[in-house]
């Protein structure tokens, strides 16, 4: 079973490889991502391999028909850059990893929270330089304050069991209400209300035409003076310009991005001696209340490991003309 690999990176290739001790697939890797200029480079591979920032468009999808793939498989939960209905009319199987350690993803965003909060980041290198003072390092307590969920899928629910542990109060906004959420004593609520009783939201759902800027410059001037947001999950949910805009306002009292709406051209590349022509994100940078890490949320060793397991058991499963193991697995 031949595999064509995109956007790889070097623990793509320890990860999958460790999953591969038996050498029943046959893999090609490829730094670039996938998209309409190297897509005719495919050849002799039955399923390719996907991230986040592949373009899998219906041009790519009719040329990897033409080319024999049968499957298109994404190492990642989200699927917003792939055309369903296109590999649906190519008669092209998608499928995704729906989860791969909800807790990696949770725990990455209340990591960003208390750095934001409690700006360890900042005494760490003051007192790397010998600075023992306090000065402009002042938070303020998790307990008792009120946080708005955006999204109460695996994710979701594995933040909320985070916060609970805190002693916060939680709000959840979510098309479907789950029971277990609600025996946490998580409080269900429309969309308002979050952005109106939060005082910090965190967004754990996914990237629909529906949800795409959903933090705008109107569902901002909803929010409490001096909101936190957190996102770890798309970055277009996120219009950044008026984020900017509320943080320049002081609107939003912190922001924390392990995603960005731009972050195909940055993200996953070590741009250190390059002049970063993205005019926005250097401006985000440039406030002392943001705090952005470069899509690494999904980031530990048991999450890249279910990522490899249930990506090469998706493929396999779908070869062998049987539908995958793993529920929601598969798309099309």
């Amino acid at each position: 079973m031949k595999i064509a690999f995109f956007s790889t990176q070097p623990y793509d290739r320890l990860f999958f490889d460790r999953e591969n001790q038996d050498k029943r697939f046959v893999y090609q890797f490829y730094e670039t991502h996938l998209g309409p200029h190297i897509v005719r480079a495919i050849n002799d591979v039955e399923a390719v391999c996907v991230f986040v920032n592949d373009h899998v468009n219906r041009e790519v999808i009719e040329t990897l028909a033409l080319r024999g793939v049968k499957i298109i498989a994404l190492r990642c939960a989200g699927f917003n850059n792939v055309d369903l209905d296109a590999a649906r009319e190519f008669g092209i199987s998608v499928c995704r990893v729906p989860a791969y350690s909800p807790e990696a993803v949770a725990e990455h965003a209340m990591a960003m929270l208390l750095t934001l909060n409690r700006k360890t980041h900042k005494a760490y290198n003051r007192v790397r330089e010998q600075n023992f003072s306090l000065n402009g390092l002042l938070g303020f307590n998790l307990h008792g304050k009120t946080i708005g969920v955006v999204g109460t899928g695996k994710i979701g629910k594995a933040f909320c069991r985070v916060s609970k542990g805190f002693g916060c109060k939680l709000l959840a906004f979510d098309i479907y209400e789950d029971a277990q959420v609600k025996q946490m004593g998580v409080s269900y609520v429309d969309i308002d209300s979050i952005y109106k009783s939060s005082d910090i939201i965190s967004l754990h759902c996914p990237l629909t035409l529906e949800n795409k800027h959903m933090i705008s410059r109107e569902s901002i001037q909803k929010m409490k003076d001096g909101v936190v947001l957190l996102n770890t999950s798309r970055g277009a949910l996120i219009h950044t310009a008026a984020v900017i805009e509320g943080l320049k306002q002081h609107k939003i009292g912190g922001l924390a991005l392990d995603v960005y709406e731009q972050e195909e051209k940055l993200f996953f590349k070590d741009l250190s001696d390059t002049i970063i022509e993205d005019d926005t994100i250097q401006r985000l940078m440039s406030f002392p209340n943001v705090l952005i890490t470069a899509h690494q949320a999904f980031f530990t060793e048991e999450a890249l490991t279910q990522i490899a397991t249930t990506t090469l058991r998706n493929i396999e499963e779908l070869l062998l003309g049987r539908e995958p193991s793993i529920e929601d697995a598969r798309l099309v």
